[in-house]
């Protein structure tokens, strides 16, 4: 033990001073003469500010430049949300075209003026990217009608800041942050045609995230449907920009974009629902299905089962289920031990819905959300499938694999199944979870068996069952203490367990981004007493 505190402690000092010398190389006059290398090509190709209308969330009322506090903007008092927002300038896709150009381009020559060296506040990687793409699409304002002057100014420091971009790219440890410099990289190439260095190393990079984070089905290697989402509308991005600016579209791009979306049509356009597992929440993803539309991209998928979700459909009833395994511990920054959680959509209207996952790592919310008490499935002694271990100052990620042992899926028209056991209570009860699904559309009848397999019976172990709640739900238990009666809108249903005890309690909804309500969850609790336990449940529509 005190080996292995030493060379953690070793290592720890060892990152440390690996970021010091990076910090003092990035402000020293060499690191300012290596970036500020740049040639004399002129922007050429001018991208289409509509083509970001999948990542900026446009407002409906468009500002004059004039409205803003042009002589105050950079108040130092700033708190770093806002600091964020005012640095990335994409705050310039809510303009008016009718404003000044002379003052927004004086608003960006204030910037050069107050930031023309590196420092890692507003040369933070994320808000360079950004930067580079909202003044190179905003260029009716930001370069239009400017003296030659100012042009050679605005072309230096774009390449200036992707010249920084190319030096720190490899050591951003953030996938979606490492897509979003890769598109501003690949943009300015486009962008400054001649200048071949930067789309080659673009594309290069791209390359890269393709096999390093997505696997061969075209799913995100996190197994988090925000993230798929997140690399269709940026692959997506970039290959429009190569159409319009009439560049030959590189065919791993097009494949990419097929298996992502392809995935799209999977865990949404199929149901037009969000399901909230591992690190998804209420997501909005309509108006993203108008911009596919508009630009012509039709996905489809067919299958029941991707990634490890479980997806079978009717016209009525929705059901899925989790049935993958945990994702590769440096992929698992947001995944919540979730493992044979399920989902029921009926009309419309979640019956039963995951609790949803609170994305701000700041807040205690976000911890909480990954345990699987919040999730739809069982948990033993009150742990988690899943043992998390900190990784950084605030990300957590798996400490072991959790794996999926068994899987059967059968999609019927009267008859559903998912079938799946997991060992992420072995090493430590020596207990599989198997979970046993059954759906007789005819009747609307849900039937669950939930199977705790055990190879050391030396002593009975405690287990509950949560099935949670959408927070509109009016719940209330039978005078037997039988059944309890669910009421959703116009519907009901009836839940009921004969064996063993059913209760009802209060928990947290986090469905929709960084919020909370309060909800209810029905719960099953019992103590095993035999080797192989079965706790059946029964869900029916009155």
């Amino acid at each position: 033990m005190i080996k292995k505190d030493f060379l953690v402690d070793i290592s720890e000092l060892f990152i440390n001073l690996k970021k010091n010398f990076s910090t003092i190389y990035k402000n020293s006059s060499f690191y300012e003469k290596k970036i500020s290398k740049v040639d004399d090509n002129i922007f050429d190709y001018k991208p289409s500010p509509h083509l970001l209308s999948s990542i900026i969330k446009y407002q409906k009322k468009k500002y004059k430049i004039e409205d803003f506090a042009l002589n105050s903007i950079w108040n130092d008092n700033l708190n770093s949300k806002d600091f964020e927002k005012l640095n990335n300038f994409f705050w310039f896709f809510s303009l008016d075209l009718k404003s000044s150009k002379k003052d927004t381009q004086s608003v960006i020559q204030n910037w050069i003026n107050n930031n023309t060296k590196y420092n890692n506040k507003s040369w933070n990687f994320d808000l360079t990217s950004k930067r580079i793409i909202s003044w190179l699409s905003n260029h009716e304002l930001t370069y239009e009608d400017s003296s030659q002057e100012y042009k050679m100014i605005f072309n230096n420091i774009i390449k200036k800041q992707i010249n920084h971009l190319i030096n720190v790219v490899r050591s951003s440890k953030e996938v979606d942050d490492k897509i979003v410099g890769c598109a501003a990289i690949i943009l300015t190439g486009l962008a400054y045609q001649n200048h071949k260095k930067y789309l080659s190393f673009g594309l290069n990079l791209l390359k890269n995230i393709i096999k390093s984070s997505i696997d061969n089905r075209g799913f995100p290697k996190s197994r988090n449907i925000n993230q798929l989402i997140f690399y269709l509308k940026y692959f997506i991005l970039i290959r429009e920009w190569f159409k319009e600016s009439q560049n030959t579209i590189p065919e791993y791009i097009e494949e990419t974009i097929y298996y992502l979306g392809s995935s799209y049509a999977f865990v949404w356009q199929n149901i037009k629902h969000d399901i909230f597992f591992n690190g998804n929440y209420v997501s909005n993803n309509v108006e993203f299905d108008y911009y596919l539309k508009r630009l012509g991209y039709k996905f489809k998928n067919q299958e029941k089962e991707l990634a490890g979700y479980a997806i079978l459909s009717n016209k009525k009833i929705i059901l899925t289920m989790d049935v993958g395994p945990s994702p590769g511990r440096h992929f698992s920054k947001n995944y919540q031990s979730g493992a044979l959680s399920f989902e029921i959509i009926s009309n419309g209207k979640k019956l039963l819905s995951n609790s949803g996952y609170f994305i701000n790592k700041d807040n205690k919310l976000n911890s909480l959300s990954r345990s699987t008490a919040l999730q739809n499935t069982l948990t033993i002694e009150d742990y988690s499938s899943c043992k998390f271990k900190k990784y950084g100052k605030l990300d957590y990620i798996t400490d072991f694999d959790l794996k999926i042992t068994k899987k059967n899926i059968v999609f019927e028209d009267n008859y559903w199944k998912i079938l799946a056991a997991h060992n992420g209570y072995f090493k430590k009860f020596k207990a599989i979870h198997e979970r046993e699904i059954e759906f007789y559309p005819e009747q609307m009848k849900f039937i669950g068996f939930d199977k705790i397999l055990r190879k050391d019976t030396f002593k009975n172990i405690k287990f509950d069952i949560r099935f949670h709640l959408d927070p509109n739900s009016k719940i209330m238990k039978t005078q037997d203490n039988k059944s309890i009666l669910i009421e959703l809108e116009e519907e009901g249903w009836k839940f009921n367990c004969e064996n063993f005890d059913i209760n009802i309690d209060n928990g947290l909804y986090l469905g929709n981004k960084n919020s909370y309500k309060e909800n209810q969850h029905i719960f099953i609790s019992g103590m095993t007493n035999m080797a192989n336990e079965t706790i059946k449940w029964e869900i029916t529509k009155l």
